[in-house]
């Protein structure tokens, strides 16, 4: 599914945050296997912000100033 289903799901979002715990489950809660899927989550919860705004809420999503540090967070880690 794209990111425009997902974010038509009950609640927004809330396929990617399934597929995490299923990765963990699967990978024995070695969150290291699953950040393609915690990367995926989060772009679909910056889409909602992004469409509806910074008071959209999801059961799935972090608050949108937290999910924008977390977004942040994770780019720096990368271009270490």
């Amino acid at each position: 599914m794209g990111v425009e289903d997902d974010l038509k799901a009950s609640p927004p979002c809330h396929p990617r945050a399934c597929a995490i715990q299923s990765c963990l489950t699967k990978n024995n809660y070695n969150e290291s296997k699953c950040q393609g899927l915690v990367d995926s989550l989060y772009e679909c919860c910056d889409a909602l912000y992004k469409n509806k705004g910074d008071n959209a809420t999801s059961a799935s999503c972090p608050k949108a100033d937290l999910l924008r540090l977390k977004m942040k967070q994770r780019r720096e880690e990368t271009t270490k």
